[in-house]
């Protein structure tokens, strides 16, 4: 089994067995993740270096006008897309192996958690992991400390208040807060 497989059968929404080869994929890409988050983390960088780390954890280029205010945390890497005019700030934590995309426009505050993945509920099978995507549309602002929920998706323009729990689709041009967060009003013009 390679990566690619294991990004394939994530992005279908297969499930990922313990002990399964997939599952040996991810934990060996986890360790490249923590190895280039460790670095990125560890000392200032320039921010031009902080986008060649950040182009090395996700695998594919970076726009020049993504900005990324470390420390940063990801722990697998690999299934992160990034549009332009990103900016996420410090201390936040993207578990990305169902898949996180990122549309342009957007902000991110401090120690957002982008979570992707499930654990089975069955005790007997409680190390299975179940992968569902994060979709975060264009010019969406997502307050501190707020947590997204896998399989969530972010209408475009959306605004997520802080600390915030979002367990389900946030709909175009709202605004969400609470836990669960709840829609309150619509963003004004």
């Amino acid at each position: 089994m390679e990566l690619q497989d294991l990004l394939d059968a994530m992005d279908a929404g297969r499930t990922i067995t313990a002990d399964s080869p997939l599952h040996e994929v991810m934990h060996l890409a986890s360790q490249d993740a923590q190895r280039i988050t460790g670095e990125l983390n560890g000392s200032y960088h320039e921010p031009e270096r902080v986008r060649e780390l950040l182009a090395d954890l996700i695998g594919k280029p970076v726009d020049e006008t993504v900005t990324l205010f470390p420390p940063f945390t990801s722990d697998f890497g690999k299934n992160i897309t990034l549009g332009k005019r990103v900016f996420i700030n410090s201390g936040c934590r993207f578990q990305d192996q169902g898949g996180i995309t990122i549309g342009d426009d957007c902000l991110i505050g401090h120690n957002v958690v982008i979570a992707t993945l499930n654990h089975d509920l069955a005790p007997s099978r409680r190390a299975d992991m179940h992968p569902a995507r994060v979709t975060i549309g264009r010019n969406v602002w997502i307050g501190a400390n707020a947590t997204i929920l896998p399989g969530v998706t972010v209408g475009d323009d959306a605004v997520v208040g802080a600390a915030s729990v979002v367990t389900k689709d946030v709909p175009a041009g709202a605004i969400v807060v609470g836990s669960p967060a709840r829609v309150v009003r619509s963003v004004p013009e």
